[in-house]
Parts: structure tokens; C-alpha cells; sequence
């Protein structure tokens, strides 16, 4: 008998669909073939002047060392100031780690948090990749399912059926990816007062267009957030995140930072502080140009036959229902691909409920969305030939 050497762990990693969509998007266009993006969650705007000088400046005075495994006092700093003017929350910088990017701060989190057999309750559909964070320290994903006619809120009570005696935390992500569900402020409360650790991820945060959003940590201190620049900032190649975590557990947390990444990129943090307290403006007017394309693009896609019962207000995602057309979303995903060359991600990457299901992105301009809809109106037209 052979043996793979491949460790279980890694087998049991599943891919990440979108990209298999990406990347086939990619070899059309190498043909000339024009596609339009709608698959891809990163925001098509260039990162905001101010933060790539801060960036440069940063080079120039020398600053590309190591910091503090925690990361620069003053960007920590900054981040207590932002939870503190936009959601009453009071911070001190030793309750932050500063992370490249956001994958790092889930894996601290989770390695610090659960043990072999450990449970974590998510919802379904979730963004895609949170099953596999969780697999990686050999525990176990619970799903509690979201529906569509709820506006794929998540319940509070439908989490409580989901708790065990080895149930540890629970993962919430608001704005949401793939819905672009902002979770209400009851919700959150009620959740807040479940039991176990709440995960809060708030990477979405900046990018609400009706109401406002709210932090986990309003409710409860029993909780670990991860946010970051990649969205709100238009800084996704930046790699730049933090976590922030119950006092209890920094040093373990800051222990796993410094034995697996280090540090943070310090020039890279100097733009997060140029982010965070110089760039209100302009990601006010990206926030207004979001939901402009927000609009349009539910109405078009209501146009199209799609229904919506409850829109998305947050993020930069439309989750529509395409049962009518398929149930297999992978394969509807690559038939508009090759046919109406419109990028669009299959439900069935954010797990089991998300099948049938498409993601439309409207991080793309308003006229690149309009020609994806008169596009997906003639690969409808085709299909009831």
C-alpha cells in the first residue's frame, strides 16, 4: 500500500472556489476575451494617497525592522482611539496585537483559544475559509443555518440549540461575507450573553450604508475581534490586521506572535496609523460610491428574475437565491463565465446552505455593473431559448 506523505491535515483542507473562478477568468482575458469581476471581494479603488506617503516616508526614515511583536505603541494606540470614537469602547494597546493581515490574527486566536475536539459554532453559509482556520488546530465547526427570508440574520436562539460541553466559542461576522447582512444590535446583545468566548469578525466595518454597525465588544468583554485595512482602506495587498482580545489571554497570544510571525511589516503599520486618522474623507466618499453601485445592482438583479427579500446593507455583496436556474452553483458560476463572461462566486464555497446560491461583488464600477447585467440578461435569454 502507498502512502501519501501529505499530512491529514493539509488533505483535509478544501479549496477556495472563487479562485477557481478568478483564475479561469484570468486565462479568457489572456485570450482578449473582456471579463467583468464580480467575483472577487476586493475594493477596485487605489489605496487613499496620504497612507502610501505615510508608507515612503516610513522607508526613507529607515523604518524597515522588526517592531514590538505587538506592534508599533502608536498604531495600537490608534486603534483605541477608533474603537473609542465610533463605538464607546474603551481600549488600552495591550489588549492589541497587530497582524499581517487577518489570516494571522484567526489562526492566534483559535490556537489560543481551542484544543483538539474543541467546538466552534459558525454560521451557514460563512466566508469560506473560516472551516478550514478551524480544522487547522483539530477542531471541530458547528453550523447553524441562516435564511434568506431573515436577511440571513443569524439566532441567537438557533446558536443557543448549537452549545455543548465542549463548545468553546462563536465565530459571528458582521458585515457579513458572502451576505452583506449587518447583524442587529439585539442580536448581537443576545449573543453577547450566550456563554462561550464570541470571535467577532469586523473586518467589513467602515462599509454600512443604512444604520450603523456595532462592535461585540458594546456587549461583552468575553470577546476577540479581528479587523484590519484590506476593506474599508483599499489596502488588500497592504496585509495589514489586528486582534483584540480579553486581557487574560494576550500573553499567550503575544507568545504564538512572536515564535510564528514576528512582527508585523513597521513601514506597513505607519499606514495604518495614516489610515486610521487621516483618510475620513475619502473612505466616506468610497462608502458613498458602494452604495450607489448597492442600488443598482439590486434592482437589476431583481430585474432579472432574481428575488431578494431582504437587501444586503453592508460590505460590498449581493447573496442571491439561483435555484430557479440550477442547484449546482459551481457549475451556473462557470456556464455565466464562459457564456456571459461575468466573474460571479458559486454559493457552494460558504458551505452547504450557500447552494444554489451566487455572490455578486459590487466592488467593480457602475459601469462595469451594467454591463454585467445586460450581460447576465442575454445569458438568461439564451438559457429559456
Amino acid at each position: 500500500m502507498v502512502h501519501t506523505a501529505v499530512s491529514q491535515r493539509a488533505q483535509d483542507i478544501t479549496p477556495f472556489l472563487v479562485m477557481d473562478i478568478l483564475e479561469r477568468a484570468q486565462e479568457l482575458e489572456r485570450q482578449g476575451i473582456p471579463v467583468i469581476h464580480l467575483e472577487v471581494g476586493q475594493p477596485d479603488w487605489d489605496t487613499p494617497q496620504v497612507v502610501k506617503e505615510a508608507a515612503f516616508a516610513a522607508m526613507q526614515r529607515g523604518e524597515t525592522q522588526y517592531t514590538h511583536s505587538m506592534g508599533l505603541l502608536e498604531l495600537r494606540q490608534a486603534i483605541c482611539q477608533h474603537y473609542g470614537e465610533h463605538y464607546g469602547v474603551r481600549l488600552t494597546p495591550d489588549r492589541i496585537i497587530v497582524t499581517s493581515g487577518t489570516s494571522p490574527a484567526m489562526l492566534l486566536i483559535l490556537a489560543v483559544l481551542l484544543d483538539a475536539g474543541d467546538e466552534i459554532v459558525l454560521t451557514d453559509p460563512h466566508y469560506a475559509c473560516y472551516p478550514n482556520f478551524v480544522r487547522l488546530v483539530d477542531a471541530v465547526p458547528k453550523y447553524v443555518a441562516i435564511q434568506e427570508a431573515e436577511g440571513f440574520q443569524v439566532q441567537p436562539r438557533e446558536i443557543a440549540k448549537r452549545l455543548g460541553p465542549r463548545t468553546k466559542a462563536v465565530l459571528i461576522n458582521s458585515p457579513a461575507n458572502p451576505t452583506g447582512t449587518v447583524l442587529t444590535r439585539d442580536n448581537l446583545q443576545e449573543i453577547a450573553g450566550l456563554g462561550p468566548y464570541i470571535i467577532s469578525d469586523e473586518i467589513y466595518h467602515g462599509l454600512v450604508y443604512e444604520g450603523r454597525e456595532h462592535s461585540i465588544l458594546e456587549f461583552t468583554d468575553r470577546a476577540f475581534v479581528i479587523n484590519g485595512f484590506s476593506k474599508a482602506y483599499a489596502m488588500t495587498g497592504w496585509r495589514l490586521g489586528y486582534l483584540i482580545a480579553p486581557a487574560e489571554f494576550m500573553r499567550p497570544l503575544q507568545k504564538l506572535m512572536q515564535n510564528f510571525f514576528i512582527s508585523a511589516n513597521a513601514f506597513v503599520q505607519r499606514a495604518g496609523i495614516a489610515a486610521l486618522t487621516q483618510t475620513g474623507a475619502e473612505v466616506a466618499r468610497m462608502r458613498q460610491t458602494y452604495d450607489e453601485r448597492r442600488r443598482v445592482l439590486v434592482a437589476g438583479l431583481r430585474k432579472l428574475g432574481f428575488t431578494i427579500p431582504v437587501e444586503p446593507t453592508g460590505a460590498f455583496y449581493v447573496f442571491v437565491n439561483a435555484r430557479h436556474l440550477s442547484h449546482d452553483s459551481y457549475g451556473l458560476a462557470f456556464d455565466i463565465l464562459e457564456k456571459a463572461h461575468v466573474g460571479v462566486t458559486p454559493g457552494i464555497d460558504f458551505g452547504p446552505g450557500g447552494e444554489g446560491f451566487l455572490r455578486f461583488s459590487y466592488a467593480n464600477s457602475l459601469e462595469n455593473i451594467k454591463e454585467a447585467l445586460a450581460r447576465l440578461a442575454g445569458f438568461l435569454a439564451g438559457r429559456a431559448v
